[in-house]
This record gives structure tokens, C-alpha cells and sequence, in this order.
């Protein structure tokens, strides 16, 4: 279905200075836009956290037509668990090498792909070429499957996604050839989400979404969240529906007539990110306690 679209990947970080430093300065990408929140999130942006947070989106370009990342930070917590849920994103770019290796910045290999972690220990797998003109350098998503046979059809059947390839152990999905693709692993066990689960998103037609979660609903399968509008102050109001596949890896669908315009690039996303940063006392008040940071 090209009408819906692959949009971001979210990620909670537990050292936003760090974590900016690897987007920007070893990634290569730019912050799109910044928010800063006193209380948690409608739709669980944040996990299933109350207090103050922030979410920032980053990426080659703007998520009309790139695929990003969301980073959202808790004040109160400095680490979070990792399963075997979330795989790796694949980027092209031989320039990111050439900066990780410039900065002295980790590459290792594993399973003959060329690898980078994130502060908080998300990996990212680097392909030593470039994209072509005005593509988009993320490629795909890996997602480990208990069940490859399960998984493919839900995202099939019930999302409407199309078959790119597929092996014994895993599947390439998408909606459209120009899009970042969905790939499936199935790692012949239980799928772990520890506490740093995060959420694929993709927008459709608003008039869609019901259909989405009806299709869900009549298969018994998992709704996060049932289909509600969300507000945004000083913003357009999005529809959202957030799904489970049969692994539980959480799935957001959004309208995308008002996503379009509440995703446009924010030029003053990078300076409204520093101030935050810099005003960021957390860590020194939870050292004048005599605390560390939650690890969660």
C-alpha cells in the first residue's frame, strides 16, 4: 500500500549528551525537531514513565521523505535494559566510517556486517557505499521474530505490507520500493523487550486508521492504544492507533494529512536541543543526594 508510510523508530536514552554527540557528529545527522515535557505521554511516547521528558527527532532529512529516529529521554532515568528485540538499522554511508574511525569511535564486525553501537547500546550497521542522489540512507529495520511464519503474516495480511525477499530465517518487508523496509529475523526463540522496547512508526490515511484497527481487533491481536486523537499545543491534532504484533514489538499508526504537518522540520531544533541540555541539572541532583540515576 504506497499511501502508507514508513516514518521513525524510537529509542529511549539514558545520556542525551552522548547520544546527540553520535547522531550528529558520527551518524551525520540533524535534529529535526525538539519538545520538552513536564508530564508523560498520552500514547506512552516515553514508556510507561510520569515526570519531566523530552523527544527529539533526528535524521539525514525531513520525515516527509526520510526515515528518522525519535529519541526520548527521561530526566529521572539513566539507563534502561536491553533484550533481543531490536536488531539494527541499516544506513549507507561511507563517509559515517570515516568519521568513527577519525574520532577513534568503536567499529566492530559481527556477522559479516560492519557495526556501530549508540551510547545506550542500539546498534546501527553501516554499508561502506553511498545512497544514490537524494535517496535516503536508511534502509531497513531489524526486528527479531519468535515465529518468521506468524510474524509475516501479520504485517501481510493485517498491515498490508508487500514480500521483498524472504530465507528460511528471514523476511524483507515495505510499502513501497523507495521507502525503509521492515526486517524480520527470526531468532528461533522468545522475543526479550527488556525496558528499552521501543515503537516503529508509519502513517496512512486517516481514513484508514479504523480499518487498521478493526482488522486487528476481529483477529484477537493486540491494541496498545485504541484509536484516539492527540493534541499537540500550538499544533495540528493527529489521529493515532498503537498495535502489538505476536512478538509485541509496538506498532503506531498516525494519520498522515495532520502528521504531515506536525513532522515539518523545526530550524531551530539543534539550539532549542543545546539549551535543554546545557539547563539539564538532573544529574547533579541526584550526585547532591548522594543517588544515582534509575536504571529501568
Amino acid at each position: 500500500m504506497t499511501s502508507r508510510r514508513a516514518l521513525h523508530f524510537v529509542f529511549k536514552v539514558g545520556n542525551r549528551t552522548k547520544t546527540a554527540q553520535f547522531y550528529q557528529k558520527i551518524l551525520g545527522m540533524k535534529f529535526l525537531r525538539h519538545e520538552e515535557f513536564e508530564e508523560g505521554c498520552k500514547a506512552s511516547c516515553n514508556g510507561p514513565y510520569d515526570g519531566r521528558w523530552s523527544k527529539s527527532m533526528v535524521g539525514f532529512g525531513p520525515e516527509e521523505n526520510h526515515f528518522v529516529v525519535e529519541l526520548t529521554y527521561n530526566y529521572g532515568i539513566g539507563s534502561y535494559k536491553l533484550g533481543n528485540d531490536f536488531l539494527g538499522i541499516t544506513i549507507l554511508g561511507k563517509a559515517i566510517l570515516d568519521r568513527a574511525k577519525a574520532q577513534n569511535y568503536p567499529v566492530t564486525e559481527e556477522n559479516g556486517k560492519t557495526v556501530l553501537q549508540s551510547p545506550d547500546g542500539y546498534k546501527f550497521h553501516i554499508e561502506n557505499k553511498d545512497p544514490d542522489k537524494d535517496a535516503d540512507p536508511v534502509v531497513k529495520v531489524a526486528l527479531a521474530s519468535s515465529n518468521l511464519e506468524k510474524s509475516i503474516d501479520y504485517w501481510t495480511r493485517l498491515l498490508g505490507m508487500k514480500v521483498y525477499s524472504k530465507t528460511d530465517k528471514t523476511a524483507l518487508l515495505g510499502y513501497a520500493d523507495d521507502q525503509c523496509k521492515l526486517e524480520l529475523h527470526d531468532i528461533g526463540g522468545p522475543v526479550d523487550h527488556g525496558t528499552a522496547f521501543g515503537r516503529i512508526a508509519f502513517s496512512c490515511p486517516r481514513s484508514q486508521l479504523a480499518g487498521i484497527e478493526a482488522s486487528v481487533k476481529a483477529e484477537k491481536q493486540k491494541i496498545i492504544m485504541p484509536l484516539v486523537s492527540l493534541d499537540t499545543p500550538g499544533k495540528a491534532t493527529v489521529e493515532v492507533v498503537i498495535l502489538a504484533d505476536p512478538d509485541g514489538h509496538e506498532i503506531c499508526f498516525v494519520g498522515d494529512e495532520a502528521f504531515r504537518e506536525l513532522s515539518k522540520v523545526d530550524p531551530k531544533a539543534e539550539q532549542l536541543l543545546s539549551e535543554a541540555v546545557d539547563k539539564d541539572q538532573s544529574d547533579e541532583w541526584f550526585a547532591k543526594k548522594g543517588l544515582q540515576k534509575g536504571s529501568a
